[in-house]
């Protein structure tokens, strides 16, 4: 697991203090304080290409649409098929949120 390289106090710090926002707002600001906004979006980018490889998109139209380069989707695919399943483990988690705020 790829994950054991990365343990550290520093680390568990950091998960614990994502682990105590209370909600979307909170998220924000800490994020807003703790990366730049390249950062968060590089995140985001990852998570929605995760997304779309996880529905069967082309490379061709992920790039199109998230802007990401080829480099970044086959990293995250190679994540999706041989890392830890924590991508699908969150999409699998927010899908009734993001169903429900498309109902709106």
């Amino acid at each position: 697991m790829q994950i054991e390289k990365l343990r550290g106090k520093e680390l568990d710090q950091l998960f614990n203090a994502v682990l105590s926002l209370k909600d979307m707002d909170e998220c924000y600001r800490f994020f807003d304080d703790l990366c730049t906004v390249n950062e968060i979006q590089s995140l985001a980018q990852r998570l929605e290409v995760a997304r779309m490889l996880r529905e069967k998109n082309t490379y061709h139209k992920i790039e199109t649409e998230t802007g990401a380069s080829t480099a970044t989707i086959s990293r995250v695919k190679r994540a999706l098929n041989y890392g830890n399943d924590a991508y699908e483990m969150a999409l699998e988690r927010i899908k009734p949120a993001e169903e429900e705020s498309e109902d709106k």
